[in-house]
């Protein structure tokens, strides 16, 4: 081996060795913005995550005693023994799979659906009142639909002349919350299928109709397959943003009568609130977390069976 190969040989490692610092500089460098967004993350939401994670596996109290224990899985023991809970939980997948997955869901499909094509005018008077309704904040809708579905109220005064009227916030509790959740969040679908449908290929459709499709194959077979992903990710907004309602269950009902229509956060509201036991109730946090997360894997899964 001559003098020169030994010396190329000798500088090749130096190369390498140099590129290294600096891709760890650009590295850096491209990351030193992102800092105080990181920072602020894990304030404000890994440290909370983090801190309630603790307390769910303590006996943390707002009152009496003044010592907090790690207690491990005593609260999540007496939780699933607890009826009331375990009905909150039933009580809180009827409400999502009712006014989101059913209710939000097709009625914001079947409106984007209407207006498709439709004048300006129309559109313009259609979206004003349904997103009016979504901009209308949770406490304010909630006492909306407290007076329309009051004994004496709206909607008993019209249908009192039919002999149909009842005290539907007693009788019918659970379907209340849901048709006023529906009311209130179907705007979100709508404004996400009516962008979704305008990706839809004209000429598609009109192929289908020439070769004789009806109204209803053009949509099962053209229009739903090509807007899918749309369909999956709403699904999943809607389901998360539902499954931690309380405000407009809290001001219809309260949970009642009884607790008839005491879904998870309103139940984990009283349980650490009410009566105190902070650790306990953010035991159900950590519960309504996992069945959040277990709602989303199911939309992931349906996206990946998609692509495949």
């Amino acid at each position: 081996m001559t003098v020169a190969t030994q010396q190329q040989t000798a500088r090749i490692p130096m190369k390498g060795g140099a590129r290294r610092p600096r891709r760890v500089r650009r590295t850096f460098s491209r990351l030193l913005p992102l800092g105080p967004a990181l920072l602020l993350l894990a304030i404000f939401f890994a440290g909370p995550l983090i801190w309630s994670a603790y307390t769910a596996f303590t006996n943390m109290a707002l009152s009496g005693s003044a010592t907090t224990q790690f207690t491990g899985l005593a609260n999540f023991r007496r939780m699933f023994a607890d009826p009331a809970f375990v009905k909150s939980l039933e009580l809180t997948v009827v409400f999502v799979i009712g006014s989101a997955v059913i209710g939000q869901n097709l009625l914001g499909m079947l409106l984007a659906l209407i207006l498709r094509g439709r004048n300006r005018l129309v559109r313009t008077i259609v979206n004003g009142v349904v997103i009016g309704a979504w901009v209308v904040p949770e406490v304010v809708a909630g006492f909306a639909w407290y007076a329309f579905l009051y004994k004496t109220g709206t909607l008993n005064a019209i249908l009192g002349h039919l002999g149909l009227s009842q005290d539907w916030l007693y009788t019918m509790p659970m379907l209340a919350v849901i048709l006023a959740n529906t009311w209130r969040g179907t705007a979100f679908s709508m404004l996400v299928y009516s962008a979704a449908l305008s990706d839809v290929p004209p000429e598609l459709l009109e192929a289908a109709a020439v070769d004789g499709a009806s109204s209803w194959q053009r949509l099962r077979y053209v229009t739903i397959p090509l807007i899918r992903r749309s369909i999956v990710s709403n699904l999943m907004l809607i389901t998360l943003q539902t499954l931690a309602s309380f405000g407009l269950i809290y001001v219809m009902t309260g949970g009642g009568p009884g607790t008839a229509s005491s879904t998870t956060p309103l139940y984990m509201y009283q349980e650490a609130f009410q009566f105190y036991q902070l650790g306990y109730g953010t035991a159900m946090a950590l519960v309504l977390l996992v069945l959040g997360a277990l709602f989303s894997l199911i939309y992931l899964r349906l996206i990946k069976l998609e692509d495949s």
